[in-house]
């Protein structure tokens, strides 16, 4: 299966901080000492605005990290697997990569990540929302978290508040 015609990509949905721990923690932690390049987002050409049910690709050069959010609690990350430069053919939509598209994300790259973070949203009561989790990069003075913006992606730019526990994620 092809997702959202992007070719080569093949999302490995995981739920639960430790059983995406236990599989991207070393590989995350690697990455700290990089400088990002760009954070590549998926653009609806038809809506020129960003198509959040694709992966956000964050691109530190020798190693580009793809993260992905479906459902209420799953996350699928990959690693080198999508190439930006190739043009995804969605017999749907009229989709193609941007780099940092944003006003959000132009500013970004030639940031050196300083920690990763796994985040668990705790928003409370009957939050559907609970549980899911997040990626946080610490680009100081820049942040950006890759959030579960309930079956879809979404962004913050601060660093994460009391509705998340916070694991750094360690070398």
């Amino acid at each position: 299966m092809i997702r959202y015609g992007i070719q080569d990509y093949q999302p490995q949905w995981l739920d639960g901080r430790n059983t995406i721990a236990a599989a991207h923690a070393r590989r995350l932690a690697g990455l700290v000492g990089l400088t990002l390049q760009h954070v590549w987002l998926v653009w609806d050409l038809d809506d020129d605005e960003w198509f959040t049910d694709a992966p956000v690709l964050l691109d530190f050069g020798a190693e580009q990290v793809e993260i992905d959010h479906q459902k209420f609690d799953d996350l699928s990350i990959t690693w080198n697997t999508i190439n930006p430069s190739r043009a995804i053919e969605d017999p749907y939509f009229h989709l193609a990569w941007r780099p940092d598209p944003t006003p959000e994300l132009v500013n970004l790259p030639g940031h050196t990540l300083r920690h990763v973070e796994l985040l668990e949203w705790i928003g409370g009561d009957r939050d559907l929302a609970d549980g899911s989790l997040a990626v946080g990069f610490d680009l100081d003075p820049a942040w950006l978290t890759v959030f579960n913006a309930l079956d879809e992606n979404g962004f913050e730019h601060q660093k994460p508040g009391q509705h998340y526990l916070r694991y750094r994620i360690d070398q």
